[in-house]
């Protein structure tokens, strides 16, 4: 009996490598569907995406030839241009060749959803309005179950492999995806802890990812924030000023002067209580675990040195005398 079992077993794998291998060859001339496979994407997200365009009929065969390609632990994420046609082995070499990758469009941290407009005119030729207009999708917003009306942070930072021809709704609908998958499903157990919903804990990442220039100072800044918001006062945070003028005007303004601190907008800390209504960039990873995971301390104020660090203090007077010292005169 475990002969025959085991003679059945590799007759199986001899013909599903047959299998394969003919369905390489096979013509492929049919309409054809893009598929968006986002970074992070798991195998099994994949199969059903495909399933959902009517590309993989049955998922448990397709899931074993993929096994045994070794292909579900190697796709790449990207938008692929998938044949109607194709067999199963085609649309599995595909994945794994990653053929879609055509274009590489890199998205740094820390960017605005305007910075990535403008990247995608430079670098994918795609119409600026055409980024923004899909990101301000309610429609597309809500099929994500992301949270907001725009997806201002919800951009996810990473590297992506482009075809040419994409447009400007499947880039912002993969970087959100991207976002989705990087995710950590421990972070939402964490909300209640910390009391914030996904949509604040964003928000006050993208101010900690604008402030942060030394990596190991995340968490103290995040600290420093959430003192403020339990203390009443005002978050008098520059990153969202910077926005508040870029919504205003158009332009960013790397320098801000006293006039600077009265621009109107709900986004304005300095002049609106707690958090501003949505993100103001798109923070890293690692800005979204500081604010989670905040350091435990006393501090309410901070200024820049000429280094990027950070003096932090715990009143406003000493806050008054850091400043006099990093902008004394060398």
């Amino acid at each position: 009996m475990t002969r025959r079992i085991h003679g059945r077993l590799a007759l199986g794998a001899a013909l599903l490598g047959a299998g394969l291998l003919i369905g390489c060859g096979e013509s492929t001339t049919g309409p054809v569907e893009r598929i968006i496979v986002p970074p992070g994407a798991t195998f099994a997200t994949v199969t059903d995406s495909l399933a959902a365009h009517g590309l993989v009929r049955n998922r448990l065969w397709f899931k074993l030839r993929a096994r045994l390609m070794g292909v579900d632990r190697s796709v790449h994420a990207g938008v692929y241009e998938v044949n109607r046609a194709m067999s199963s082995g085609e649309v599995l070499a595909i994945l794994a060749a990653g053929q879609s990758a055509v274009i590489r469009f890199t998205v740094p941290e820390g960017l605005t959803l305007f910075d990535v407009a403008d990247l995608a005119t430079q670098r994918l030729g795609i119409p600026r309005d055409s980024i923004l207009a899909a990101a301000r999708d309610t429609v597309l917003i809500d099929s994500l179950g992301l949270p907001g009306r725009t997806l201002e942070g919800f951009l996810h930072p990473d590297t992506y492999q482009l075809p040419a021809n994409i447009t400007g709704r499947e880039v912002v609908r993969m970087m959100a995806e991207g976002f989705r998958h990087t995710w950590d499903s421990t972070w939402t157990a964490r909300l209640d802890s910390v009391g914030m919903s996904q949509l604040e804990i964003v928000t006050l990442a993208s101010i900690v990812e604008g402030e942060a220039r030394a990596d190991d100072e995340r968490e103290t800044i995040a600290s420093v924030y959430l003192n403020r918001l339990h203390r009443g006062m005002a978050l008098q945070a520059d990153p969202t000023v910077q926005y508040a003028i870029l919504l205003r005007t158009g332009d960013r303004k790397p320098r801000l002067y006293d006039k600077d601190y009265q621009t109107p907008s709900p986004y304005n800390t300095y002049l609106q209580p707690g958090l501003p209504p949505g993100p103001v960039n798109s923070p890293s990873r690692r800005s979204i675990q500081a604010s989670l995971y905040p350091a435990v301390t006393p501090y309410l104020f901070f200024v820049a040195g000429p280094d990027g660090r950070h003096v932090f203090t715990r009143t406003f007077e000493q806050h008054l005398q850091a400043i006099s010292r990093v902008r004394r005169p060398k």
